[in-house]
C-alpha cells in the first residue's frame, strides 16, 4: 500500500473535503489513510475505501506520505501534531486547516525541517463550493504548492497569500463569512414575512436569490457595482431600498465592523 496523504481527523470539515479528493479522482482511496479516533467516523472513511487507525502509530513504519493533511480542532492540535513529528524529515509536507493555529506551531512541534501549509477553508468546500486560502512556509516545494492547490480545487476555489499575517482578514472574510450570508438570508426571509409573504415562499424568494445573485455575479464579468447600477432604475423600488441600505455607508460600515470583529478574535484565538 502506497500511502500519499494522511488525514488525521474525520470530523465534518475534513470528511467533506476527503470526499472532494476522491469524488474528482485527485486520490485513489486506497492511498489514503485516516487517523481518527471516533468509531463513527472512522467507519465512513473506510466505507468509502480508505486506510483508517485510531492513532497515528498504526501508520506503516515504511510509510513516507507526500501529505499529512491536520484537520482537528485547535484545542488538540499541539497533541495531535506531536504524534506525526516522525514525518518532519523534510519528505512530508504538512497541511493544517486549524483556524488560528500559526504555522510556527507547527514548526515547534515538528522541527524545522518540515515544510508546512496553512489553509482557512470554509463550509461550501462540503459541496465543492468553498474557498480555501493557503499561506506555506519557504520548505514546501513548488511541486508540493502544486498538489495541494490541486487538491483544494476540487472542493471550491482557492486563492495563497504571502503573509500569514493576513489569515486573520481571511478567517474574517471568507472563513466567518457563510455565516454573515446565512443570517442575511434569515433576515430577508423576515423581511418577507413581514410584508405579508408566507413563510415557505419568504424563504423560498430570500434564498434564490442570493444564490441567484451571487452565481451572476461569479459568471458575470462585471463588477458587482456595475449589476447592482444595471438593476436600479432611477426612483424606482431597488433604489428606494438601496437608499436604506447604502444610505450614509450604513451596510459598508456593518460589515466592516463585523469583519473586523471577527479578525480581532482570530488574533486573540491564534495567541
Amino acid at each position: 500500500m502506497t500511502i500519499r496523504l494522511v488525514l488525521a481527523g474525520c470530523g465534518n470539515m475534513g470528511y467533506a473535503m476527503l470526499s472532494g479528493w476522491l469524488k474528482s479522482s485527485k486520490l485513489a482511496p486506497s492511498t489514503v489513510f485516516v487517523i481518527e479516533p471516533n468509531a463513527d467516523l472512522r467507519n465512513r472513511a473506510a466505507a468509502i475505501g480508505c486506510g483508517t487507525a485510531v492513532e497515528a502509530g498504526a501508520i506503516p513504519a515504511d510509510a513516507v506520505p507526500e501529505l499529512v493533511v491536520i484537520a482537528v480542532k485547535p484545542q488538540v492540535i499541539r497533541d495531535v501534531t506531536a504524534a506525526y513529528k516522525r514525518f518532519g524529515d523534510g519528505r512530508t509536507t504538512f497541511v493544517s486547516i486549524a483556524a488560528g493555529t500559526p504555522v510556527a506551531t507547527f514548526e515547534e512541534i515538528l522541527g524545522h525541517r518540515a515544510p508546512i501549509a496553512r489553509c482557512m477553508p470554509n463550509t461550501p468546500a462540503a459541496i465543492g463550493k468553498g474557498m480555501m486560502v493557503v499561506f506555506s512556509n519557504p520548505l514546501v516545494s513548488n511541486d508540493a504548492r502544486r498538489f495541494v492547490a490541486d487538491l483544494l480545487s476540487a472542493n471550491g476555489e482557492v486563492a495563497t497569500i504571502d503573509d500569514e499575517g493576513l489569515m486573520d482578514a481571511v478567517t474574517a472574510v471568507s472563513g466567518s463569512g457563510p455565516a454573515y450570508i446565512f443570517h442575511f438570508i434569515e433576515a430577508l426571509t423576515m423581511a418577507a414575512e413581514k410584508a405579508g409573504l408566507p413563510a415557505a415562499t419568504a424563504r423560498l424568494l430570500a434564498m434564490q436569490t442570493v444564490y441567484g445573485a451571487a452565481s451572476l455575479a461569479a459568471e458575470s464579468r462585471e463588477d458587482p457595482g456595475v449589476l447592482r447600477q444595471q438593476v436600479t432604475s432611477p426612483n424606482g423600488t431597488t433604489a428606494a431600498a438601496l437608499g436604506v441600505l447604502m444610505g450614509e455607508d450604513r451596510l459598508t460600515n456593518l460589515l466592516t465592523d463585523a469583519v473586523e470583529a471577527a479578525r480581532l478574535r482570530s488574533i486573540e484565538l491564534g495567541k
